[in-house]
């Protein structure tokens, strides 16, 4: 990469875009609905259980001039949602800027891991233990999605409802791969703690990306 090409990414100008794609959104509060992806390379907190590994290393994708992402975007939905890898790894305030000239609705799909950039209409916070949220995300996260792969997540999930705000839905969502067993024990979870919400990746059972 040139140092060119390096100062336009730094600035948010360019971003390394593993990819893009439109879809059913599967997951969260706005499961169901019809929304464009916007996948950012680059990624170091490491969750062992990623299904997208292939995301944490940014220099394996491209820099792509963020406009040629938005005039992308533009073409099949007014909703976008920027996810990763950690998009809050880069600035997004040129990205956001451009796509809300165009009238979107843009949603990002964070570990908060890195200060909050750019403008959202909804966040949805997936802290993770290896490297937790900042504050700036804690304070405006719309919906906090927790990830429960074994009994000790729920104690995490009960720390990170204490520190997001007060209008933030609430969500369990069970890992993939651990499902059969997890699946019982977050509808325990919930039936007996009703300020949470059950979240299911629904675009893997409709088989869809």
């Amino acid at each position: 990469m040139t140092q060119e090409v390096q100062n336009l990414v730094n600035q948010g100008k360019m971003l390394p875009l593993m990819e893009e794609f439109y879809t059913i959104q599967g997951e969260g509060f706005h499961k169901g609905t019809a929304a464009y992806f916007v996948r950012i390379g680059g990624c170091d907190v490491g969750c062992h259980w990623c299904d997208v590994k292939e995301s944490w290393i940014a220099q394996l994708h491209p820099p792509t001039e963020t406009e040629k992402i938005v005039a992308n975007a533009k073409q099949y939905s007014k909703t976008i949602v920027v996810t990763g890898g950690e998009p809050l790894t880069w600035d997004m305030t040129e990205l956001t800027k451009q796509l809300k000239a165009e009238g979107m609705s843009i949603h990002i799909e964070t570990s908060g891991a890195y200060e909050l950039t750019g403008e959202w209409d909804w966040i949805c916070l997936s802290p993770k233990k290896m490297k937790l949220p900042t504050q700036g995300v804690y304070d405006k996260a719309n919906e906090l999605k927790c990830i429960i792969y074994n009994k000790d997540d729920f104690r995490f999930a009960e720390e990170q409802a204490e520190k997001v705000n007060g209008d933030c839905i609430l969500y369990l969502q069970p890992e993939w791969s651990k499902r059969d067993k997890v699946v019982p024990m977050i509808v325990d979870y919930v039936m007996a703690n009703p300020k949470w919400k059950v979240s299911l990746q629904t675009h893997k059972y409709l088989n869809i990306p």
